[in-house]
């Protein structure tokens, strides 16, 4: 139990930080995994919608102690990150306005834009392998800046066309174990071949109690309507469709909880993302951050505060159970899923549209932060946002070109960076003004 809530307090840094930092903790530190079991874990998992990082400590809490097992490791890791993001959005809320919570977050929303750049590379850098992933990653830019397709198809198509060419996409490979000897885990299983057998009815029922945990607020909120009803349908929908974690992700959400729904706009969506990666925990807390807008701006008797709190809750509600229904239902096929072809082709096509899932993100967010004003142009088919290049803020792109040199040039890493931006930003506005 200490070691998931330690991991889950210190898991800064987004899915590859977390996810590293696991590694260290229960493969290299303490040695109750070995590192091929680890990364056979980790590969199911990243088959999986929802934050890869949080459902590796779930099945890992399952595989070592049961369902009871996976459980608590799953709520640890969330936890504590999901109380400093509502305690965060509540301050955001009622002090937004404040000109010293102006300035910090107009910082925090130009860093973010260096930020989400920066993961662009570093995940092109891994997932890019062979013509075909290139150009499939293009593909899925292009479908989404230019002609306004739906993220879920985006990544169906994705997944489709990887699973019927397999041999086109590259998966990743497990590598040998250490020197030295197995494991306990690994020890254990070895001298008890049929363990991972004899917990599969313990996960089965620990997937229906997810599954009814996650439905009763659907089949009571939507027949009555309203924001509360939008927002369990809403997260719910982004629960099953998130490949490729919160950066994926993000463009879509955004894209609909500002245009469609009106719960907040880009400026404030950008500064929940810069939010979120103050935070430890996954990323996908930034969903928190919507849904606690969404709740606090309600109109009726449940708004304000209270609504807000209630929005929180109910988004994390409906984010997360679903996560323990994948896994506790998964989970006992891991060893039959690991060596199919067809689903590590889908994996590896999936993870390439996603570079382009997130390039489009990154163009979405840097035209809302670096410009004032955009102009809608049609072209055929083609529907695009361009800025109005005399509506650049200088304010901006001077504290986005001090994020680059914060975190590509100097390497101070991600809170660093945010740290220092958020201090230009309230420097800037304190001086110059809004």
């Amino acid at each position: 139990m200490r070691v998931w809530f330690r991991i889950g307090c210190l898991s800064f840094g987004g899915p590859a930080g977390q996810i590293a930092l696991m590694h260290r903790e229960v493969v290299d530190e303490r040695r109750w995994i070995g590192d091929r079991r680890f990364l056979h874990a980790l590969n199911f998992c990243s088959l999986l919608p929802g934050p890869e990082a949080m459902q590796l400590a779930t099945y890992l809490g399952w595989l070592m102690h049961g369902a009871k097992g996976g459980l608590a490791a799953g709520l640890l890791f969330i936890v504590p990150g999901a109380l400093v993001m509502l305690a965060l959005s509540i301050v955001y809320a009622m002090l937004g306005d404040v000109p010293i919570v102006a300035g910090l977050f107009f910082g925090l929303k130009c860093a973010v834009l260096v930020i989400v750049v920066e993961a662009l590379l570093r995940i092109a850098r891994r997932a890019l392998k062979g013509r075909a992933a290139w150009a499939l990653a293009g593909i899925a830019f292009a479908a989404l800046f230019l002609f306004a397709v739906p993220f879920p198809i985006v990544v169906l198509g994705a997944g489709s066309i990887g699973a019927l060419a397999p041999r086109w996409f590259t998966g990743g490979a497990h590598g040998g174990e250490k020197d030295g000897p197995p494991a306990l885990l690994d020890a254990v299983l070895a001298a008890d071949p049929a363990r991972a057998t004899r917990l599969a009815a313990s996960a089965r029922r620990a997937g229906l109690a997810a599954l009814a945990a996650w439905m009763v607020p659907l089949a009571v909120l939507l027949p009555m309507g309203g924001v509360y009803a939008d927002v369990a349908w809403f997260f719910s929908k982004m629960a099953v469709v998130t490949f490729g974690g919160a950066y994926a992700v993000l463009a879509y959400v955004a894209q609909e909880a500002v245009d469609f729904y009106a719960w907040l706009s880009a400026a404030e969506m950008l500064a929940g993302l810069g939010l979120a990666e103050t935070t430890p925990g996954p990323l996908i807390l930034v969903l928190q951050f919507v849904g606690f807008l969404a709740g606090y701006r309600a109109e009726g008797a449940v708004s304000g505060l209270p609504g807000g709190v209630a929005g929180s809750l109910l988004t994390l509600w409906v984010t997360f159970a679903p996560c323990f229904v994948f896994v506790f239902f998964g989970a006992p096929l891991i060893e039959r899923l690991a060596d199919n072809r067809v689903l590590s082709g889908a994996l590896a096509a999936i993870t390439a549209a996603v570079v382009g899932v997130i390039a489009n993100l990154a163009l979405w967010f840097g035209l809302r932060v670096l410009f004032a004003e955009l102009a809608n142009h049609r072209i055929g088919p083609m529907a695009l946002d361009l800025p109005v290049l005399t509506s650049l803020d200088p304010l901006a792109m001077s504290i986005a070109l001090l994020a680059v040199l914060a975190l590509f040039r100097l390497k101070l890493g991600v809170l660093r960076t945010l740290g220092l931006s958020a201090g230009a930003g309230l420097a800037l506005r304190l001086a110059f003004g809004a």
